[in-house]
């Protein structure tokens, strides 16, 4: 056989080689698209939709909120939450600049004013995390969610120096318990030790809270939470779960 026969076998090998990698990267690039498409909670270009489940990058678009409240409360609207938006109010390290009031969430007593990424956590976190572990590991719906506020403002633990509190601007929330359409009633206080169901609800949906909140503290962190979950957006490079 010649040399320009086997030369030109080569060509034909090495061009065929080509168009095939070509299609696979074609396929596997169409896949992908596809996938985005049908899952947008992994899709970083997808615009956040609370009514999607937590996906692989609902973190950073949530963290993407937290300063700034136009887009947060555009994705409140796009996904169908009834939010107020309230006027400001306070100064200095208290300002609240943010005060946005959940409509329809299932708060017990007086429903508090958080900032606008807090209402997405705590709106996301209800619907893919508390109400369908209660569902599967209490067998029944939540009702209400008890709190102890939003609001307060001060200092980190009241000390009359140092760091400011997330709830000095609304920015965190404190939950305390939840109350069952058959009338079970969960509580930190009492129900994160002791009752196996129920401690296992809570300790689950404090693990998943932390891949919405920047800030989870509960009973396990120290004396001073004891009774409730610390729930906050504060805006920094990392989060704190424990």
């Amino acid at each position: 056989m010649g040399k320009s026969r086997i030369s030109r076998k080569i060509g034909v090998f090495k061009a065929d080689r080509r168009a095939a990698l070509a299609i696979a990267i074609l396929a596997l690039a169409l896949a992908a698209w596809r996938f985005m498409a049908e899952n947008p909670q992994h899709n970083p270009w997808a615009p956040l939709d609370l009514r999607d489940p937590v996906g692989w990058t609902t973190a950073s678009k949530l963290s993407s909120l937290r300063d700034d409240t136009a887009l947060c409360r555009a994705v409140l609207t796009r996904s169908e939450i009834e939010f107020e938006a309230l006027p400001p109010s306070g100064e200095g390290a208290c300002a609240r600049r943010d005060r946005t009031l959940l409509t329809t969430y299932p708060f017990a007593g007086r429903p508090p004013a958080t900032t606008c990424a807090v209402g997405a956590g705590l709106e996301l976190w209800l619907e893919r995390s508390v109400r369908p572990a209660a569902q599967e590991m209490l067998g029944s719906k939540i009702v209400s969610v008890q709190h102890y506020g939003a609001y307060s403002c001060r200092r980190l633990y009241g000390r009359d120096d140092g760091p400011w509190s997330e709830h000095a601007t609304g920015n965190a929330i404190d939950i305390s318990g939840f109350v069952l359409a058959d009338g079970q009633q969960v509580s930190l206080v009492n129900n994160w030790e002791g009752d196996a169901d129920k401690s296992a609800f809570l300790k689950r949906i404090r693990d998943e809270a932390c891949d919405i909140f920047g800030t989870v503290l509960s009973p396990a962190y120290n004396e001073q939470h004891r009774d409730h979950f610390h729930l906050d957006q504060a805006a920094r490079s990392w989060s704190t779960c424990r």
